[in-house]
């Protein structure tokens, strides 16, 4: 029996690969025999990602690239047509934060700008140009299945004080996700987005153990999240086996925007305390 979840051969563009959720995602992907191409701007990170992809028998190239230009973009996808003739799958991950969290009154417009520009212009520019591949008729026609995901998250599903530009670009990722979807449903491209709650990336794993502890108190499901956690969504986002799923925006965020639950009975002492505090250390 086939496994719908693989995808041998097919060709998969991942941005923002150079490390973190991108990274792990390109190599999720290589591992199921896809051909991967990673695109950053870090060109050097990008060849050291390459590298551990093909030492784990992985196919994978580096495409320098930076998503708020639209000439880097377009010469982006013009390369992986020149290479491949086709694209089935990108997973638009380049994003960026901007600044430490500060009131809006006080955001600097530039930040803002800046903000926008990698989160929300740089989603919608890889959009159009791998829809553009997508629907070549030298790439395999306008109605052949083909899958893209966006990188939000829950800060585009809710607001986070302080975090203005993000949290703006983040929910304006859901809404192109969406009209994307509908733009091109009807020729076999499904397009969602992942919404990451907190993950173990470079900046919460170097982060304090009790800080940690808080941010994994504050998970219905008791922990941090995983770049694996995030690469299973994203694969399954891409095969056969969400081959009805389209449009929506998939929260892998291990339940934090259920709500918050008024107590949690302490693992350890078996006493009732809020879901916020991590108890004792």
């Amino acid at each position: 029996m086939n496994d719908p979840s693989a995808l041998p051969g097919r060709v998969v563009l991942v941005t923002g690969a150079s490390r973190g959720i991108g990274a792990a995602v390109a190599a999720g992907f290589a591992a199921t025999g896809a051909q991967v191409v990673l695109a950053a701007r870090d060109g050097a990170a990008l060849g050291r990602q390459v590298d551990a992809i093909a030492s784990a028998g992985g196919q994978a190239v580096a495409l320098p690239t930076d998503v708020t230009g639209e000439e880097s973009v377009a010469a982006l996808l013009d390369e992986i047509r020149e290479r491949f003739g086709r694209l089935d799958a990108a997973v638009n991950n380049a994003g960026g934060g901007g600044r430490p969290p500060t009131p809006l009154a006080d955001w600097p417009t530039e930040d803002f700008d800046s903000s926008l520009a990698v989160n929300l212009r740089g989603t919608f520019l890889c959009m159009k140009h791998e829809l553009r591949l997508m629907l070549a008729p030298s790439a395999g026609g306008a109605d052949r299945a083909a899958a893209i995901v966006n990188m939000s998250s829950t800060a585009g599903e809710h607001g986070v004080a302080g975090l203005a530009g993000y949290t703006a670009g983040k929910y304006g990722v859901g809404g192109l996700t969406r009209v994307a979807a509908l733009d091109y449903a009807a020729h076999g491209i499904r397009i969602n987005a992942i919404a990451p709650g907190p993950v173990l990336t470079d900046q919460l794993a170097a982060a304090a153990s009790a800080v940690q502890r808080r941010v994994a108190a504050a998970v219905p499901l008791g922990r941090i999240g995983t770049v694996e956690d995030i690469t299973a969504a994203a694969l399954w986002l891409c095969s056969e086996a969400s081959s009805f799923v389209t449009g929506t925006v998939l929260t892998v965020d291990g339940g934090q925007l259920a709500g918050v639950p008024p107590f949690a009975v302490h693992r350890d002492s078996g006493e009732p305390r809020s879901q916020l505090d991590p108890g004792p250390s």
